[in-house]
């Protein structure tokens, strides 16, 4: 006969309640990346710096689960697949050719400037219409950490492109 398991303690014992909890709410993907990204800053400061863990984790979980949506609703994205033909951006007259042939060269050496894993994520995303589900199960990656490589290359193409804003 076995013996019967050792109670969980410290953060591992809220890990499974805390997702249980946000499952009850229909948020479990959210989620389970807030989750992970609190318990990796807990454990990067060390566990011993946190005196309350359960509340560490409530409070880091929740504030993650709403900067997500947060993200997602200030920064609504289509395709452009999926935009009718007069939606798409384009500029009229005689050097709209040459100015398309140059906003492209610039995105893509802008693009070139940056690690592999973000071209993937915004080639995937933004040129492909995947959503963050998609790129995150295809590259073995939380969501989390697609919107982290989303938000890195969106920010660098807007450095980088500013010359080429109306």
């Amino acid at each position: 006969m076995s013996a019967p398991a050792a109670p969980k303690r410290g953060w591992l014992a809220h890990y499974r309640e805390l997702v249980a909890a946000w499952r009850r709410k229909g948020m479990h993907e959210d989620s389970e990346d807030a989750m992970q990204d609190a318990v990796l800053r807990l454990l990067e400061a060390g566990s011993a710096a946190v005196t309350d863990p359960a509340a560490y984790l409530k409070r880091s979980v929740a504030n993650g689960v709403i900067d997500r949506h947060r993200h997602q609703a200030v920064l609504p994205m289509t395709p452009l697949h999926e935009l009718a033909e007069n939606e798409h951006p384009a500029s009229d007259g005689p050097d709209a050719q040459l100015a398309s042939q140059r906003l492209a060269g610039a995105l893509k050496a802008a693009l070139g400037e940056l690690p592999l894993v973000c071209q993937q994520v915004y080639v995937r995303q933004r040129l492909e219409g995947w959503t963050h589900d998609e790129i995150a199960r295809a590259m073995g990656i939380s969501k989390a950490m697609v919107q982290k490589h989303m938000t890195r290359a969106l920010q660098h193409l807007n450095r980088k492109l500013q010359e080429y804003a109306p």
